[in-house]
């Protein structure tokens, strides 16, 4: 009830190429409007859009260094040295890790890998990581998804006769550090085409150019696009360009053929019976991979990831889904106490940010926790725990501000940071939280524009229910997989009205059933409100409705479509 509906029409002009398109392609003008919306504009950009081809993935050469980076690991495979394939402990980090090691175990028996301790390491590359690579003779670390920042570890690194690949997709700061090579499509010098791979996209794009240095068949990498894919999902990349190819083909490999691990968490989620889908991944997958190095340590879920036999994988399987149950009660507390605490600031309504402390909270899980903030206060939120002396916080933004510029504003006060637009994490002396707390609440006042503070739903089309049809329906899931640049279209009917049948449903009576009609066809629609019984005695009063929904396959009724509705709004008088 409270969100603010925003649709842009299509002007004449928009409405003329869509026209134009639809007849080319024979499809709805509707859809080929949301074409135009993600830049595609002829039918050869449509089909590319709607069949991605792997042949169309860039020349990996084209990113800054890659011929350095694989002269050097063609050098140690040559020289038999050894190899530490080194990540973070997220989603992106870990499937980055699982992937570049289980594709060069082909190549070498001398590999290791590393995913840092939360508590014990830090984020990205430590002293105790190195010393550890020292300590096992290896003489050259592949680094994935981190170290763009790691000056003075990367330095200490050389100091002991170790180098470093980076292969890294955050933003980098002026200096970067020393190492060989350092693959970031994000780097100021860099002129690769496409700047918005995962982790692990860079990754698979150093094995890709690795494969045709060594004219290793490309099969044999691509059989490991499931691992792109999961970390595409739960990164939260923009999924067009080269993302989508790669998250298209990965997402066709995790429904039929996965690796073993992940095959063994399908199973555990619930999802072997089903067709996986970019939500499965972020809502069900990725959190099960994320639990591992949230609530021990991120390597179990690498062992899990590289693991080839099935039943042990699917007990590694069990125990990771402990985690991820360990890591909801976590959540639960701490979200309830966060609540306890926003809610209890005197000047919340004059607030731009969120910003809170407590020393007692999981390092873990104040990620999740700022991602709740956000979505339920519509506000930038930045959550710090501590262990001693030196606290570690994350933020979170809204849609259109950039956190992470907020956090360079503040770099004076922070002993390291790092991340992206809509997501970043820090450190910093507890004793500089309360400067820290101004200095960027002060930042986000004078930056943030009003309307992105407050709850939305952004419309891409109107529709009547006749617009409806089982082409419409089977065209639209050609756009999928979706994600940031290419979300799942929500659209909107006017006039809709309850066809007598609608009820609330649910163990607490919370959801509503419904089955509609509008004022322009006779079609009996379904549909499905989450959460929104309180509106169950309006639908029921035989007034019109607006509703602004997205378009789901009925699970119950075979080949039919269903509507889930965001938001349903009484018709104005």
């Amino acid at each position: 009830m409270g969100q603010k509906w925003i649709y842009q029409p299509p002007t004449n002009k928009e409405k003329e190429e869509a026209e134009r398109l639809a007849e080319e392609l024979d499809m709805s003008p509707i859809l080929c409007n949301l074409l135009l919306k993600r830049g595609i504009r002829t039918v050869a950009e449509a089909k590319q859009f709607f069949r991605p081809k792997l042949s169309n993935l860039h020349d990996p050469f084209l990113m800054k260094e890659m011929r350095t980076a694989v002269d050097r690991l063609n050098k140690a495979l040559g020289r038999k040295e050894r190899i530490l394939v080194y990540g973070d402990y997220d989603v992106d980090g870990t499937t980055a890790v699982a992937l570049v090691y289980k594709f060069l175990q082909q190549f070498s028996s001398n590999i290791d890998y590393y995913i840092p301790d939360r508590n014990e390491d830090g984020y990205g590359i430590s002293r105790r990581g190195i010393d550890y690579a020292s300590s096992t003779g290896v003489k050259l670390v592949i680094v994935l998804d981190c170290g763009i920042k790691a000056i003075e570890e990367i330095a200490y690194a050389k100091s002991k006769g170790i180098d470093f690949i980076v292969c890294d997709h955050h933003v980098p700061d002026e200096e970067m550090p020393c190492a060989v090579a350092i693959l970031n499509p994000k780097r100021p010098d860099s002129t690769y085409p496409y700047p918005h791979l995962s982790g692990c996209g860079v990754g698979f794009k150093f094995m890709q150019a690795f494969a045709m240095d060594n004219n290793i068949p490309a099969e044999s990498l691509y059989s490991l696009l499931d691992f792109v894919a999961v970390s595409i999902a739960s990164d939260l990349v923009p999924n067009m360009g080269e993302n989508r190819i790669l998250s298209y083909h990965g997402i066709k490999q995790l429904n039929h053929n996965p690796s073993t691990g992940l095959k063994a968490i399908i199973q555990t989620c619930g999802l072997h019976d089903k067709e996986i889908t970019i939500n499965d991944i972020i809502f069900k997958i990725g959190p099960r991979i994320n639990a591992s190095g949230r609530i021990q340590q991120g390597k179990a879920a690498v062992e899990l990831l590289v693991e080839n036999n099935y039943t042990t994988a699917l007990s590694m399987s069990e125990r990771i889904n402990e985690y991820n149950e360990a890591r909801k009660e976590l959540d639960k507390k701490m979200t309830d106490e966060a609540t306890g605490i926003v809610n209890s600031l005197e000047d919340l309504s004059e607030k731009r940010a969120i910003v809170i402390f407590n020393e007692e909270w999981h390092r873990g899980v104040i990620g999740i926790l700022a991602s709740r903030l956000t979505e339920d206060y519509h506000r930038p939120a930045v959550v710090i725990t501590c262990t001693g002396e030196v606290a570690t916080g994350s933020a979170r933004s809204v849609p259109g501000f950039d956190v992470y510029k907020a956090m360079e504003h503040c770099r004076g006060l922070l002993e390291n940071f790092g991340g992206h637009t809509y997501a970043a994490g820090f450190s910093l002396l507890v004793k500089n939280i309360p400067a820290f707390k101004e200095e960027f609440e002060k930042y986000v006042a004078e930056n943030i524009r009003p309307e992105q503070t407050n709850s939305t739903i952004e419309i891409e089309a109107t529709l009547d229910f006749r617009d409806i049809t089982r082409k419409f329906f089977s065209d639209l899931k050609k756009f999928a997989p979706h994600g940031p640049d290419n979300p799942k279209p929500i659209f909107c009917t006017h006039n809709v009205y309850d066809y007598g049948t609608s009820k609330v449903v649910g163990r607490r009576q919370e959801h509503i059933k419904l089955e509609l009609v509008d004022n322009k066809s006779n079609n009996v629609i379904n549909g499905i409100a989450f959460g929104q019984s309180q509106q169950a005695r309006y639908i029921k009063s035989k007034q019109s409705f607006d509703i602004c929904y997205t378009l789901e396959d009925n699970i119950y009724k075979h080949g039919e479509v269903q509507l889930q509705i965001e938001s349903i709004r009484p018709k104005e008088k």
